[in-house]
């Protein structure tokens, strides 16, 4: 699944004709496990080293993550120069994805962030009680009002993504540019089983959720005994167990190897990936954007690649 090639400077996001920078900031963090004051430092690190692209939801920290970055975009005069990408579909005041929860939830989003616009809008999660034909309509109408500029999915499996970019196509309706889906070392099957050459027929920019697996793979929790530092983080310890340890002690000997924090190692084997994966890294802190940012500058060999897939098999 890897090459030795690394992550590059910038890479495209699918066939939008846009690019970014090697990693995306996830915003779930914001306003749940770091306050203001933390937010805007991570995010102050996140662009001086050149990122743009910002992940967030409806409902994350019930819209206080957009508040918080629709505030620091406006103090900062950020917004021109960043990428903003939100979901709806599972906010409680606008559930679904019919057309009225569809446009209930971006003018929410819209308001809480501050903005005229949102980049990359994400369906939630796949709710057929919707006809594809309704929600991609709504989308249209939402981009021709240049509320909405491209269309991405998450929690989508590979043929229900093939049936709505078959339907956007069929209709001259919006269609899929982005996939937002947990992929990292101890979670590849998922991804590299079925939804990474759908991706690559359709042509999505691949979004690259939890990279770090909750932190396992950046070494905060080795034990089941450990108390994380937020509950964000607690899914870490599904990871603790014999393979689990044998994927974090094949990223240590790399990280030694290349003298690199463990989650620079996890993100660079990400960034090697075929088909350009942009991992979203959570960051409560400017020591773990620092620690992240690495992975960007980071090469690691074809024989450091192959072990780590041998170990995460």
């Amino acid at each position: 699944m890897n090459t030795a090639d690394g992550g590059g400077a910038s890479r495209p996001l699918g066939r939008t004709g846009l690019v970014s920078y090697p990693l995306a900031l996830d915003g779930s963090i914001f306003g749940w496990a770091s306050g203001p004051e933390e937010t805007s430092a991570v995010l102050d690190a996140f662009h001086a080293a050149g990122g743009r692209l910002v992940a967030t939801a409806d409902h994350y920290a019930g819209g206080r993550s957009e508040v918080m970055l629709g505030a620091w975009m406006r103090e900062r005069g950020r917004r021109d120069d960043m990428l903003v990408a939100t979901k709806v579909g599972r906010h409680p005041d606008a559930a679904g994805l019919s057309p009225s929860a569809i446009a209930r939830g971006v003018e929410a989003s819209l308001r809480r962030l501050g903005t005229d616009r949102i980049d990359f809008l994400a369906f939630d999660g796949d709710h057929p009680e919707t006809p594809f034909e309704e929600s991609l309509a709504a989308v249209e109408r939402l981009r021709s009002e240049g509320k909405v500029r491209f269309l991405s999915v998450a929690g989508y499996d590979a043929p229900r993504i093939l049936e709505l970019a078959d339907t956007a196509k069929r209709l001259g309706l919006p269609a899929p540019c982005g996939l937002l889906t947990e992929y990292n070392l101890v979670h590849r099957s998922g991804f590299e089983g079925g939804l990474a050459p759908v991706a690559e027929r359709v042509g999505l920019a691949v979004f690259a959720r939890l990279p770090l697996a909750s932190g396992y793979l950046a070494g905060v929790l080795r034990s089941r005994d450990q108390v994380p530092t937020s509950v964000m983080f607690a899914a870490a310890r599904e990871h603790i167990g014999a393979r689990g340890e044998r994927i974090l002690a094949a990223v240590e000997r790399v990280a030694r190897e290349v003298d690199a924090p463990l989650a620079a190692v996890s993100l660079a084997w990400l960034l090697a990936a075929r088909g350009g994966v942009l991992p979203v890294v959570r960051a409560a802190a400017v020591e773990q954007i620092g620690e992240q940012i690495r992975a960007v500058g980071l090469r690691l060999s074809r024989e450091q690649l192959a072990a780590l897939d041998r170990a995460s098999e």
